[in-house]
């Protein structure tokens, strides 16, 4: 069971070492600014593999229940898929419901463990294993593997990696688990943190905190929903930037002048330099190349944005 292109390396490496009845995914939906309908990544991948698709509109019906049982799967292993099971369908597979989760458990459980530890600024995150149960990421541990956060990760780059260090991680815990010998680390439910599901309005970018923070936060909102500020007006998303000394008593926002390694803007404390950023309604492009075509003047500012939508 998945869903995004998080998922796919899963699919994978599962269908590599086991029999694969049947993926569940999240039903077509429409998708870009044609609206055109499309599958998710995991079914396209399924299709490519000669695995049915099963798309079900509503985990909780149950014909959907039915459906599942008459598959008489040892295993479920689900990643991101999108939709809460119940406890009757976690109780369908004979060995139990596996699931791969972005991050190193008890921290960060919830819907976005990846771009969390990003914007906490952390230097190591990682992957691990559990046995579902019917709370939101409580079960028990079965493997885990940890992965550095490097300098020029953002969201998607972090993401990738730790998909593909999961994938034969998921692999190999179905096996355990359908052999009976998996591991059982049980989880301290008082300890860890939740990382809840970002909203648009998350990414708005916040010139009055320090430099790093700033960075972080960034990284942590790019690709979605992107690290957002104003200028003259427009939106401007600061997709590639890096924190300095520096800023002086220059206010929060200030735009302290380019050079062909990027564009320095004052925080809260230190700088950041800007070396990639997209203008509203442009493409992307290096912060140099867009700031000799705005000819900045002294004392302009990137302004905080007080409105976005959810």
């Amino acid at each position: 069971m998945g869903t995004p292109e998080f998922s796919v390396p899963a699919l994978r490496a599962v269908a590599a070492a086991c029999d694969v009845v049947a993926v569940v995914t999240q039903p077509d939906r429409p998708k870009g600014r044609g609206q055109q309908t499309t599958e998710s990544p995991v079914a396209t991948c399924a299709h490519e593999l000669g695995i049915p698709v099963m798309r079900p509109l509503d985990m909780k019906a149950p014909e959907v229940r039915d459906a599942l049982a008459a598959l008489a799967a040892d295993v479920f292993a689900v990643v991101a898929f999108g939709s809460i099971l119940t406890p009757e369908v976690l109780a369908l597979p004979r060995a139990g419901c596996v699931n791969l989760h972005g991050s190193l458990l008890p921290d960060y459980r919830g819907a976005s463990p990846v771009q969390r530890a990003l914007w906490d600024g952390l230097a190591t995150t990682g992957v691990c294993t559990i046995v579902m149960d019917a709370g939101i990421d409580t079960g028990d541990v079965i493997l885990s593997r940890t992965e550095p956060i490097r300098d020029d990760d953002d969201a998607a780059t972090l993401a990738a990696r730790l998909a593909a260090l999961g994938g034969p991680l998921l692999a190999e815990s179905c096996v355990l688990l359908h052999e009976g010998r998996a591991p059982r680390t049980p989880q301290d439910r008082a300890a860890g943190s939740y990382a809840k599901k970002l909203k648009k309005q998350d990414g708005v970018a916040d010139w009055t905190l320090p430099a790093r923070v700033v960075w972080s936060h960034a990284r942590a909102v790019t690709p979605w929903p992107g690290a957002t500020t104003m200028f003259r007006g427009k939106r401007v998303l600061i997709v590639r930037s890096r924190p300095e000394p520096g800023g002086g008593d220059a206010a929060p926002g200030t735009l302290l002048g380019s050079d062909e390694q990027g564009l320095r803007v004052a925080c809260g404390e230190g700088v950041l330099r800007v070396t990639r950023l997209k203008p509203e309604g442009r493409a992307e492009l290096d912060a140099a190349e867009w700031a000799r075509g705005a000819r900045i003047q002294p004392d302009e500012r990137f302004e905080h944005l007080k409105e976005q939508t959810t």
